[in-house]
């Protein structure tokens, strides 16, 4: 009996945790719940404005508003993967969920995060090609290749998320059930997990490691090729262009991976640092990209923002006042 007892006390393993996010905040943890809130609906506006304007006008149906409305789609998945139950934490100072519920949390933030990377990939893609080679560009992003891109972000994506769910799942969690946190993250579940966790520390730095420095390769090559084909472009309205819409992009990557990156770097390295800086980083990582996104795809992405500021507004983009004025002209020719 006293064998079987160690046993399973040996196989204990907790099912349901209590998320506690930014647990220096105690008491003051409610004030947050506004403004937070209010952060949520922003995101969740903004991003949905923009994929709006895109499905509605025509003219943006173009594979790089395509993927732009994908990545602010995404965006608001993550939000929403996030949002909730951060919010029902700030609430109630203990926040309940179960195992499977901390585990597809999980699922969703790194598969979401996996998508945000495999779409930047693809708009590098399309750049270079409407750059680098633009009297083939209609020819070659076609439907095909974006239904074939979006294949590959998937498979991708899934090919990463569901291995460290799956790992996740097979540890121990005895240490405590308190996980001093916001969210499910990886290395928030690992730091209350038991026994050997060698294979699983260096399994999750592998395959960040992989998978950043992998897309970092591809995107610093094609932003390089890109930038100096657009330098090479006698028309300067065209060179500026290609340029500006380069640099939306880039501010994008720049916001995606270095937040991901400080983030990771800190939990890993800086042993002393905070639960509750730690937590504002993730949050930083976790949702800055969806509140700056929409911001920066709307306003310096000139065809959007003209049709934004119409629907918005009522203030008609020259394009459509070159229309109206040809169709009045057209009118006028008639025969009475």
């Amino acid at each position: 009996m006293g064998e079987d007892g160690n046993t399973s006390i040996f196989n204990f393993s907790y099912t349901s945790f209590l998320l506690v996010g930014f647990p220096g905040l105690q008491e003051r943890r409610p004030l947050l719940v506004l403004p937070l809130t209010f952060l949520y609906v922003s995101i969740i506006s903004a991003n949905a404005l923009v994929i709006h304007t895109v499905v509605a006008q025509r003219s943006l149906h173009q594979p790089m508003y395509v993927l732009i409305a994908l990545l602010l789609a995404v965006n608001i998945c993550a939000s929403t993967a996030v949002m909730p139950k951060m919010l029902e934490g700030f609430v109630h100072y203990a926040n309940p969920i179960s195992l499977h519920g901390c585990l597809a949390q999980m699922f969703f933030i790194y598969f979401t995060l996996l998508l945000d990377y495999n779409l930047l990939l693809a708009m590098a893609l399309d750049r270079y090609v409407a750059i680098c080679h633009p009297l083939r560009y209609t020819e070659l992003m076609t439907s095909h290749l974006l239904g074939l891109i979006a294949t590959f972000a998937l498979t991708r994506s899934l090919g990463v998320a569901v291995p460290l769910v799956v790992l996740t799942a097979k540890a121990r969690f005895c240490r405590t059930s308190v996980i001093r946190h916001f969210t499910c993250e990886y290395i928030a579940l690992l730091s209350i997990a038991c026994g050997d966790l060698t294979f699983n520390n260096r399994l999750g730095l592998a395959m960040r490691l992989v998978t950043v420095t992998f897309d970092l390769a591809l995107l610093g090559s094609s932003y390089t090729r890109i930038i100096y084909a657009a330098f090479r472009i006698s028309s300067g309205g065209a060179r500026a262009k290609a340029l500006h819409t380069c640099g939306s992009h880039l501010l994008v990557i720049l916001t995606i991976y270095l937040s991901g990156l400080s983030t990771s770097i800190v939990f890993r390295v800086a042993k002393t640092v905070s639960q509750d800086v730690q937590n504002l980083l993730s949050a930083i990582y976790l949702l800055l990209p969806g509140a700056l996104n929409p911001l920066i795809y709307g306003v310096r992405t000139k065809e959007i923002r003209q049709h934004i500021e119409k629907m918005l507004c009522g203030k008609q983009s020259p394009q459509d006042i070159r229309e109206k004025s040809q169709n009045m002209r057209e009118e006028r020719e008639l025969p009475g």
